[in-house]
């Protein structure tokens, strides 16, 4: 399995090569991402330890599913698209599913996009599971033809590859630094 992997990632890293040689390339590439912005006190604690000399039995209660807002974005050189926060009709938030992702992208994106010559542009996004199912991949291959670098599209995100994008980079860590400098 592990070869398997390693020649996707060959494949990938031989077409990047090539486009990187094409003038002004990396500044056609409309990165994409979404990120979740926690509404309360949580944090993830996974890779967070916390020593106290106080009583270990203390705990403080949290919910399990604590509320966050799931918000999408594309950055390409000519500026950012969006953000979209994922809602339901009701107004409530909600993650991103397959149906809810083709609809931001059917609604929001699209319509954006008419702004921007797109002919040129190149699209990419990580290889989340709503983000590569078959129905998602066509529907963006009919605005960017192969244009596309998502994990099953024409030019195929190796899996279990890192997100290489500037919105995980900078722009996340960046918003997130505005908007939780006073809790929300």
């Amino acid at each position: 399995m592990a070869t398997l992997y390693n020649q996707t990632r060959n494949r990938f890293v031989e077409w990047a090569q090539n486009e990187i040689a094409v003038p002004d390339f990396h500044k056609r590439i409309l990165f994409s991402d979404e990120a979740h912005f926690w509404l309360n006190d949580y944090v993830n604690k996974q890779n967070c330890r916390i020593w106290s000399e106080a009583d270990p039995q203390v705990y403080v209660e949290t919910p399990l599913h604590p509320e966050k807002m799931t918000v999408w974005c594309a950055l390409w050189a000519g500026g950012i698209i969006g953000p979209y926060f994922f809602k339901n009709d009701e107004g409530y938030n909600v993650t991103v599913n397959g149906d809810r992702y083709r609809a931001m992208i059917t609604n929001f994106f699209i319509p954006e996009l008419n702004n921007h010559d797109v002919q040129e542009l190149w699209f990419q996004q990580d290889g989340a599971t709503c983000h590569t199912a078959r129905a998602t991949i066509d529907l963006l291959k009919d605005t960017f033809g192969d244009r596309l670098i998502s994990r099953f599209g024409p030019v195929n995100w190796p899996p279990r590859s890192c997100d290489l994008t500037p919105l995980d980079y900078f722009l996340w860590g960046y918003v997130k630094s505005l908007v939780y400098a006073d809790k929300p």
